[in-house]
């Protein structure tokens, strides 16, 4: 788990930085640089519906990762102690980014 920052601030599950949604998948199979991640787990606010897994947003967040290139990939579970969630005005999952992503 992994204390996670979003700003991503149009997302559904976004609370003041902080992820309601209780976990995320972060997306970028063959990614060489942060800019080939993404959060796949981004829904538009307003336009997607969802159900939050939790009512209140939390700090420390399980992460899986795709992102296979990156040094923080272990086993699909990202085991970075602090994550940042970038895409500030994204409207599909592909305008955000992982960038605390490193590669190997």
């Amino acid at each position: 788990m992994a204390e996670l920052k979003c700003a991503v601030d149009n997302c559904a599950y976004n609370r003041s930085e902080y992820c309601c949604k209780g976990d995320i998948m972060v997306g970028g199979k063959r990614a060489c640089c942060e800019d080939e991640t993404c959060c796949e787990s981004f829904a538009q606010a307003g336009r997607d519906r969802f159900t939050s897994a939790i009512e209140h947003p939390s700090k420390i967040i399980s992460i899986d990762c795709e992102a296979a290139n990156c040094m923080y990939n272990s086993n699909y579970k990202c085991t970075a102690e602090h994550v940042d969630i970038r895409g500030c005005g994204a409207c599909d999952c592909r305008e955000t980014a992982c960038a605390t992503f490193a590669e190997r």
